[in-house]
C-alpha cells in the first residue's frame, strides 16, 4: 500500500511544470541533436497533411483535440500516440508538412500529460524519440517560446518513464520506452539520473527478453526484427551523442541479428508466425545494416524452438515448440508444428499472417489459419479473453536429420489429447534438389475423429484441382508444382493472406478424412490393383512406377506404423532411405495416416 502511495506520489511530482519555483527547467533546444535514422513514406505524408493517418491498410482519422483515442484499439492508438508517423511528413517535405507536423505536436502539448495519455511506457518511449529525431524538422524554425514548451514536456514525460521503472514485462515493447528515456538523457544531459537509469534497467530487460540463442522469448519474427530495430535505433543515438558503446546492446544485436535474417525467406521478408508479417525486405535489410557489423545467419534455433531447412533453392519453416509462455504470449499462435514452404523468392505454402487487433487477430491466431492440420475444427490452443493463452500442448517434440543433402523432421504434440484424446504426428522429407516435399501426417486417438489438413498458398500461386480430384496444379513464379496425397479427401478452398498491408483473397489445399463409402470404394479399388499387379509379376512382367507407388502406399495404411514421409514417391523415381528411425510408438485404438507429395512438375 505505502509502495502504491509513494509511486503515485513520485508521478504527480514528476508532472509539474518547469515554472514552478525549484523544478529544473530543460533548456529551449536539445544539447545534443539525434535524427531519426528510418525512412517515411511521403504518400502517407500527404494522407496525414489531409487529416487522415495510415495503418495496417486503413485510414484512420486524426482527433488533435482528443488524443486519448478511446474508440481505437490498443496497438492503433499506441500507434498514433507514438508519433512515429512524423517521418512520413518529413519524407513528404513539404512546408505545409512541416508546419502540419508543428502544429499536431503543438495539439498533443495542449493536453495535460495525465493518465491515460502518459502513463503507457512503450507510446511515451516512441513519442519521445520521435519528437527528438525529428524536432530539426518540425520546432527548430519555431518560435522559441515553442520550442521551450517542447522540451519542457519531454523532461515531464522523461521524468514519467524513469519513475515507471522497472517494467512489466512487455517483450519487446519495453525496449521502445527505455529508447525514448535515452533519447531525452542525450537532449538533457544535465538529468544525470536518466542515463544511469536507463543503464540499470536495459541490462535487466536484455537478460529476461533474449534466449540463450539469441531467439526473442516472444518466439515471434516480428518481434525479432522490432527488438534489433530498436537496438539499432539506441545504438546510433549513443554514437550520435558520443556516448561510449555499450557492450551489452552491441552483444545483444550480434546474438538478435543472426536469428532475424534466419526468420527470412528467400525473397527477405519474414516468415509468417506469431504475429508476423512480411514488412519490406529493403526495410529488414536496414535494420540489420544498422545492427549488426558481421552478416552472420543463425545455424540453428534450438531455444527459439524454430526449424529453418536449405536445400537447393528451397527453404522449408517448422515450428518445432509450444507457443510462447506467459506473460510473452499475447499475440501467440495456435501453430505447433505449422508449416511454410519457398522455393527461391516464390512463397508456396504460407501461413495466414496476423492482424494487430479485433476479430482478425483471433481468427488469424486459430489453429485453421496456418499450414497444420485441425482436429474436429477445433484449434490447438484456447485463449483467454486478456489475448493470452489459456490451454496449449502439454508435450511438443520435434528432430531433425540429414544425409546426402536430404533432410527428415519428425514432429509430435498433444494439443487435442484433452478434448479428443487424439496426438499429431507430422514426418516431412525435403529432397536435395529442394524440389520434392513430402509429408505424413499421422493421428493417434480413442477414436476416429474429423479432421482437416490445409496447406494456405500464397495469393501470387494459381493453383487448380484435377477434374477427377487427385490433385492439384500450382503455379508460381514461372514454375509448375503439383500436389498430391493418399488417404484422404483433396480439394481446393477460399482462404484469406493477411501477410502484406491488408488481408486478401487466397487458396488453400484441404485434404479431409475419406467417407465411409469412398473407403470402401478405394478398398476395392486397391485389391483390385494387387490383384492386377500379382499378375503383372507371375506374366514376367514388371509393374509400372505408378502401381508402385500404390502399393507402398497400401503397405504405409495396411501397417499403420512408422512407415517413412516419403512412402509415396513422385512418378518414376524411388523412394529414398531413411537414416534409422526412433523406436516405434505403442499402438492405439484408432490411427489415422495421410501421406502427400509436393514436387515441382519438369519443364
Amino acid at each position: 500500500m505505502f509502495g502504491r502511495w509513494a509511486r503515485e506520489a513520485r508521478l504527480s511530482f514528476a508532472r509539474l511544470p518547469s515554472s514552478v519555483p525549484g523544478i529544473a527547467r530543460a533548456p529551449d533546444r536539445p544539447v545534443h541533436a539525434i535524427r531519426d535514422i528510418w525512412p517515411g513514406n511521403p504518400d502517407h505524408g500527404a494522407l496525414l497533411v489531409s487529416g487522415a493517418a495510415r495503418f495496417e491498410g486503413r485510414n484512420i482519422s486524426l482527433h488533435a483535440h482528443d488524443w486519448e483515442y478511446a474508440d481505437l484499439a490498443p496497438a492503433t492508438r499506441d500507434w498514433l500516440q507514438g508519433f512515429t508517423w512524423l517521418r512520413d511528413l518529413r519524407a513528404l517535405g513539404s512546408d505545409e508538412a512541416r508546419l502540419y507536423a508543428r502544429s499536431i505536436v503543438g495539439s498533443w502539448l495542449d493536453q495535460p500529460p495525465i493518465d491515460p495519455l502518459v502513463l503507457n511506457a512503450p507510446a511515451t518511449g516512441a513519442r519521445l524519440a520521435s519528437w527528438l529525431g525529428h524536432f530539426d524538422f518540425f520546432a527548430a524554425s519555431a518560435s522559441e517560446a515553442f520550442r521551450q514548451k517542447v522540451m519542457d514536456r519531454l523532461l515531464v514525460e522523461g521524468r514519467l518513464i524513469s519513475i515507471m521503472l522497472p517494467l512489466a514485462e512487455e517483450g519487446w515493447r519495453n525496449l521502445t520506452a527505455l529508447k525514448g528515456l535515452l533519447a531525452v538523457a542525450v537532449a538533457i544531459p544535465s538529468q544525470t539520473g536518466f542515463l544511469q537509469r536507463f543503464y540499470r534497467y536495459l541490462e535487466q530487460e536484455l537478460d529476461r527478453l533474449i534466449l540463450p540463442d539469441g531467439t526473442l522469448r516472444e518466439r515471434s519474427p516480428q518481434a525479432q526484427m522490432e527488438a534489433a530495430r530498436e537496438l539499432a535505433e539506441i545504438s546510433v543515438f549513443m554514437r550520435m551523442a558520443q556516448l561510449a558503446p555499450s557492450e551489452k546492446v552491441q552483444n545483444a544485436l550480434a546474438r538478435i541479428c543472426p536469428v532475424l535474417r534466419a526468420l527470412r525467406h528467400g525473397d527477405g521478408s519474414l516468415a509468417l508466425f506469431h504475429g508476423s508479417k512480411e514488412h519490406d525486405d529493403r526495410q529488414i535489410d536496414r535494420i540489420i545494416q544498422y545492427g549488426a557489423r558481421q552478416r552472420l545467419l543463425a545455424s540453428s534455433m534450438p531455444d527459439g524452438g524454430f526449424w529453418r531447412i536449405s536445400a537447393g533453392k528451397a527453404l522449408l519453416f517448422v515450428d518445432g515448440a509450444s507457443p510462447a509462455a506467459a506473460p510473452y504470449d499475447g499475440n501467440a499462435h495456435a501453430a505447433p508444428l505449422a508449416l511454410e514452404f519457398s522455393h527461391g523468392r516464390q512463397r508456396l505454402f504460407v501461413n495466414c499472417g496476423a492482424a494487430s487487433s479485433g476479430m482478425w487477430k483471433k481468427a488469424l491466431r486459430e489453429t485453421a489459419a496456418h499450414s497444420s492440420l485441425v482436429v474436429e475444427e477445433t484449434s490447438c490452443c484456447d485463449f483467454a479473453p486478456s489475448g493470452a493463452i489459456a490451454r496449449r500442448p502439454a508435450h511438443v517434440t520435434l528432430t531433425h536429420q540429414s544425409q546426402d543433402g536430404a533432410h527428415w523432421v519428425d514432429g509430435q504434440h498433444d494439443g487435442w489429447y484433452p478434448g479428443f484424446g487424439a496426438s499429431w504426428r507430422r514426418r516431412l522429407y525435403l529432397g536435395p534438389t529442394g524440389e520434392d516435399l513430402r509429408g505424413e501426417e499421422c493421428l493417434d486417438g480413442e477414436r476416429r475423429v474429423a479432421f482437416a489438413l490445409r496447406f494456405h498458398l500464397h495469393p501470387s500461386v494459381q493453383a487448380e484441382l484435377a477434374p477427377d480430384g487427385d490433385e492439384v496444379l500450382m503455379h508460381a513464379g514461372g514454375m509448375i508444382w503439383r500436389f498430391r496425397q493418399e488417404g484422404g479427401a483433396l480439394s481446393l478452398e477460399r482462404s484469406v493472406y493477411a501477410g502484406g498491408e491488408k488481408p486478401v483473397a487466397s487458396h488453400q489445399i484441404v485434404i479431409r478424412p475419406l467417407t465411409v463409402e469412398a473407403m470402401s470404394a478405394s478398398a476395392e479399388s486397391d485389391t483390385d490393383t494387387k490383384q492386377t499387379s500379382t499378375g503383372n509379376a507371375e506374366a514376367g512382367r514388371t509393374p509400372d512406377s505408378e502401381t508402385v507407388a500404390a502399393s507402398q502406399a497400401d503397405a504405409v495404411t495396411d501397417a499403420g506404423s512408422d512407415t517413412p514421409a516419403d512412402a509415396l514417391p513422385p512418378s518414376g523415381s524411388a523412394a529414398p532411405a531413411l537414416p534409422e528411425q526412433p523406436a516405434k510408438v505403442e499402438s492405439v485404438p484408432a490411427r489415422q495416416v495421410m501421406q502427400w507429395v509436393m514436387e515441382r512438375v519438369p519443364e
